[in-house]
């Protein structure tokens, strides 16, 4: 957003410098990136939050500037000077839906020579990066980055019967906008049509057989409040993005209609000729109001630690445009504000104390903690959150920290965690009506899109071994919420101070996650050349989190899962169920993020491991007596798992018994097909004397004969 120096102080009194007043609006919340020189005037390059839609003008920055220098703003001039007869004698207008668009106005101008613009305004327009077209669509243009209302001129003879009707696209309908492209249009779109056809697209662009030319001499200029989701649900459906569009869709001042129709009818009145009607037509059938907000004064000392008096936070509220409302009888100490129009962001009283905390200086805050009951204490779960952290950075992950929204492309492509999903197919996943970051409009149903993303992140700058872990929480609609049919829900205002979430309580689902990924090489002591990451990495890793955190053994059974390969997949059971899953990513998926090496991921519905309380810890004496040694090399099916021979062998009762490990499996020359050979190590120890070679023998028969009987399995040679 560029802003001219000269042209912000024909609005305000402010006589601070260029480069002091860009370091003053900073420091007030409002980023100046850049101060420039453009021939003799200066242009400040401003880059805005997305809530403050109000500063998108010169006079939005005019007001804030005025309010830090306790000066005044001055409107522009906005009578036209030469007037004759009455709007509705030469147009009518019609809005067929309300909520779509709240307010419309239409004043027409009659006998006006189309030509370029004079000089002090194209200069004008050139200096903020504007190119001049002709007057009339320059004066529009001007009038748009002055007071911030888009607005659009109509050449009054090319509208069917003049007449101007606010209405739903119709099925198939067609338009070619001003940018010459043909357009297709659909049902969920508003436009602005005359009596035979849509002549623009409502908030985004005008169309091409009404654009003004030389030949125009009747003018109809509009101006109108829409609805902010509707034009942007049709910006990101044309794919256009333009200066109206941008405006409309984080929300314009729905009471400076009329106040920018008027400014642009008296500047077409002074510089094209012509004459305007002495009136508009503007049909606004239910008319907005303006939240009223409460302010205690006291609340802006707990939230920022500024000692402010509630005078001196009164005055800069009014300095801002915030109109103070008499207090009712249970007021007990409140000061009530009525939001100006413009500002569309306020609606509760932290909104009320950030506007004194900038205007008073951010630097100003001290630093210092807030007072909370459980300050220098971990909330629940968080000592074991904590110490899974300490444990996966220490075996080498990386801790990655991503947004909770992601691209609606990732719908479907992964098997959601057990506990989180409560509707099936359409609106089982919850969608933001207004996207806070441009193609992220799915609240995330998973972790490994982001994890995902950031592997393939580094993979593009070279680094070809990844292993990271992330917490967080992952949403699915609930069986009752306050989502829409779609599962989308609503994160702007339908009508301003008031949301369109809907009345109920429900919530979406949500549940906290743990995810880990790991691909590449495992680097490993003593050894030059890394070996390939696998399942079992990813095991043991995951293992490692949860014995840190106390939280009991888990189990691991095959199967198949979405998002996993087939043969290199598991289910993750805790306590009997399921909790997650683990595996390869699938090669389709895989391909899809262009990864030309193996990739495993894993994650586990961290709610439910933490909610199984924690395992105590068991302190024993060191052994007095030694331990023996037995290792038994068997030839077994494929599908023996080692975890179900090991609780094979526990499960025999031998309080001697005292571990069984994995030493080697081998698959290849020699072995039977659908076979392998494993080799276990058996651990033999009694706490009272040392084992003779005759009882550990009878022990150990037993094991090998259990091996035999429940698995097939063959004593190897």
């Amino acid at each position: 957003m560029e802003i001219s120096y000269n042209w912000l102080r024909e609005l305000t009194d402010v006589s601070l410098p260029p480069r002091e007043l860009a370091e003053r609006l900073t420091m007030a919340g409002l980023a100046v990136d850049a101060v420039r020189e453009a021939g003799e005037d200066f242009v400040l390059e401003f880059d805005l939050t997305s809530n403050r839609p109000d500063c998108l003008s010169h006079l939005g920055i005019a007001r804030e500037a005025a309010a830090l220098a306790g000066v005044g703003v001055r409107l522009p001039e906005l009578t036209a000077k030469n007037v004759a007869g009455r709007a509705e004698e030469f147009t009518s207008v019609e809005i067929e839906d309300a909520r779509l668009c709240p307010r419309y106005a239409a004043r027409v101008v009659r006998g006006v020579k189309v030509a370029p613009s004079p000089e002090w305004l194209a200069r004008r327009l050139q200096a903020i990066g504007q190119r001049p077209i002709n007057n009339v669509a320059d004066i529009t243009n001007f009038v748009l980055h002055e007071l911030g209302q888009p607005l659009h001129a109509f050449d009054l003879a090319k509208l069917t019967e003049r007449r101007i009707v606010v209405r739903r696209a119709r099925a198939g309908e067609r338009i070619r906008t001003l940018d010459g492209a043909e357009r297709e249009l659909d049902t969920q779109m508003l436009v602005i049509a005359d009596a035979a056809r849509a002549v623009a697209v409502a908030g985004v662009m005008g169309g091409e057989e009404t654009e003004i030319s030389v030949a125009t001499t009747d003018v109809l200029v509009e101006s109108a409040y829409f609805d902010p989701q509707s034009v942007r649900r049709t910006s990101k459906a044309l794919g256009l993005q333009t200066d109206a569009s941008y405006r409309f869709e984080r929300g314009v001042d729905y009471e400076g209609v009329r106040r920018a129709q008027d400014r642009s009818v008296a500047l077409i009145c002074e510089i094209a000729g012509g004459a305007a009607t002495v009136d508009a037509i503007d049909v606004y059938p239910r008319r907005i109001e303006p939240p009223v907000v409460h302010l205690r004064p006291s609340r802006v000392e707990e939230l920022t630690g500024l000692q402010v008096p509630a005078g001196e936070s009164a005055r800069i509220l009014e300095s801002l445009g915030f109109t103070p409302v008499a207090a009712g009888d249970d007021a007990e100490g409140k000061l009530f504000f009525s939001a100006p129009t413009w500002r569309t962001d306020v609606s509760i009283e932290e909104d009320l104390v950030e506007e004194v905390a900038r205007l008073v200086g951010y630097e100003k805050i001290g630093e210092s903690l807030p007072p909370s009951p459980v300050t220098g204490e971990y909330l629940a779960g968080d000592r074991r959150r904590r110490a899974a952290r300490q444990v996966l950075t220490a075996c080498g992950l990386s801790e990655a920290v991503n947004i909770s929204f992601i691209d609606e492309s990732n719908e479907g492509r992964f098997e959601l965690l057990p506990g989180l999903q409560r509707v099936e197919g359409e609106g089982a996943f919850v969608k933001l009506s207004n996207p806070v970051v441009e193609g992220a409009r799915l609240m995330r149903p998973t972790l490994l899109p982001g994890l995902l993303d950031s592997v393939r992140h580094n993979f593009n700058r070279g680094t070809r071994s990844v292993r990271l872990f992330e917490t967080g929480r992952v949403f699915a609609s609930s069986a009752e919420g306050d989502e829409t049919a779609s599962g989308e829900v609503e994160t702007a205002s339908d009508d301003i101070g008031k949301t369109a979430a809907g009345e109920g309580g429900g919530r979406p689902n949500e549940v906290e996650a743990f995810a880990l990924v790991l691909t590449g090489e495992a680097l490993e002591e003593g050894r030059a050349g890394g070996r390939e990451l696998d399942f079992f990495d990813l095991k043991g890793a995951l293992e490692a989190a949860t014995d840190a955190m106390r939280v009991g053994e888990l189990q691991f059974a095959p199967a198949a899962v979405r998002h996993l390969r087939e043969g290199q997949s598991a289910r993750i059971l805790f306590g009997g169920a399921e909790v997650g899953a683990l595996g390869r990513l699938d090669e389709d998926l895989a391909a899809a993020y262009k990864f030309r090496q193996p990739v495993y991921v894993a994650e586990v519905n961290l709610g439910a491991l933490l909610a199984a309380g924690e395992r105590p810890v068991r302190y024993a004496p060191l052994p007095r007596f030694p331990s023996v040694v037995r290792d038994v090399s068997l030839l077994a099916p494929r599908r023996a798992a080692f975890s179900e021979m090991r609780r094979a062998i526990l499960s025999l009762g031998l309080e001697e018994c005292r571990g069984v490990s994995l030493v080697d499996v081998y698959e290849g020359a020699n072995v039977p097909e659908g076979k392998r050979s494993l080799t276990l190590r058996v651990e033999y120890r009694a706490d009272d004397r040392t084992l003779r070679d005759e009882e550990v023998d009878s022990m150990h028969a037993r094991v090998v004969a259990a091996l035999e009987d429940k698995f097939g399995a063959q004593l190897r040679g």
